[in-house]
């Protein structure tokens, strides 16, 4: 899974071959189909990983003690990854705009991953006593995957990190 991961975020889903990934995890080939009849399971399989991965990662923001602090943890997370962004695309935004290009269902099952988010952040400013805590957290999404969009394109990680201490002080003017 591990590798599966790696790859398609590196190469994408139409570059990688079921192949690549098990010479990646350094197992044969017929290992990968004896887990995953297709690639399209395999693809879920990595959403799922992808999505469990998220439901970790917020729920160690949960530990902060202020939703702004939860908040500013999630735009900095971006920030974190901003080297792994400006080479590859944000792991989750290039993998769900890569399937939507196809028509297998697939894309509804990565749109999960944003709605997670989404959802949690939108807790968040309600805690803050926001009630247009939906719309703000598609502000705040929008704006990490604005950046991480043209941080990729211009190969440019300082551009993710200097929006997301933007949308941190953005985030400060709201509480």
């Amino acid at each position: 899974m591990a590798s599966a991961t790696e790859l398609l975020h590196q190469r994408g889903v139409q570059r990688t071959t079921l192949a690549e990934i098990a010479e990646a995890a350094d197992v044969p080939t017929g290992n990968v189909y004896y887990y995953f009849k297709t690639r399209d399971d395999l693809i879920r399989a990595v959403i799922d990983a992808r999505e469990e991965s998220i439901h970790g990662l917020l729920t160690s923001f949960d530990r902060r003690s202020t939703p702004r602090a939860r908040l500013k943890g999630l735009a900095r997370s971006w920030a974190d990854v901003a080297e792994l962004v400006a080479a590859h695309g944000c792991p989750i935004g290039s993998l769900s705009s890569e399937l939507n290009k196809q028509d297998d269902g697939l894309a509804e099952h990565a749109a999960r991953l944003f709605r997670v988010v989404l959802d949690w952040a939108a807790v968040q400013f309600r805690e803050m006593g926001r009630r247009d805590a939906r719309e703000l957290s598609i502000t705040l999404l929008a704006g990490v995957q604005g950046a991480a969009l043209l941080a990729n394109t211009l190969r440019d990680p300082k551009l993710l990190s200097r929006e997301v201490r933007r949308l941190e002080r953005w985030i400060d003017t709201l509480a």
